[in-house]
């Protein structure tokens, strides 16, 4: 079994930008453009407005995930930045990082999490729905793209 150990990082710092460059390459390779245009400021992640994560395995960057506070609810929690590096691809480090988040939204005080994923990404989607996520209608940056898929859960 892999020993995953996650760490609450800054999002400016050196290794979550790292981290998010590469999973804004893999969204821009599945859909086009940038990846990801929606807004994002790194005090956004900050506790306990939210929280940034990153995974290592190994003392090596694995993968990263963070929520921000949605700004028409202070009780939902957003997330933001699900990726996996892929050499670390099915060890079980996106699950491991879902359940920190929502750890760390919980603790934060929310009592749900919402996410915007794509078709493009058939394998979220699987992780999401199989962690008790369900649809949920269409918000933030991309609503109305056909593309998009939102879900939610209670904390």
């Amino acid at each position: 079994m892999t020993e995953i150990d996650i760490r609450l990082t800054r999002y400016g710092a050196p290794v979550a930008s790292e981290l998010t460059t590469a999973a804004l390459a893999d969204l821009s390779e599945r859909y086009g453009g940038e990846g990801d245009s929606t807004p994002v400021e790194p005090v956004e992640f900050d506790p306990p407005e939210g929280a940034f994560l990153v995974a290592y395995v190994d003392n090596v960057p694995a993968g990263c995930v963070g929520f921000r506070t949605f700004a028409e609810d202070e009780t939902t929690a957003e997330l933001k930045r699900m990726y996996v590096a892929p050499r670390f691809r099915g060890l079980g480090i996106a699950k491991a990082l879902l359940r920190a988040v929502e750890d760390a939204a919980r603790e934060a005080g929310r009592k749900r999490m919402w996410l915007e994923t794509g078709t493009a990404q058939p394998e979220a989607i699987g992780l999401y729905e199989r962690s008790g996520y369900v649809r949920i209608e269409d918000f933030g940056h991309y609503k109305g793209y056909p593309e998009v898929r939102s879900f939610g859960r209670d904390l």
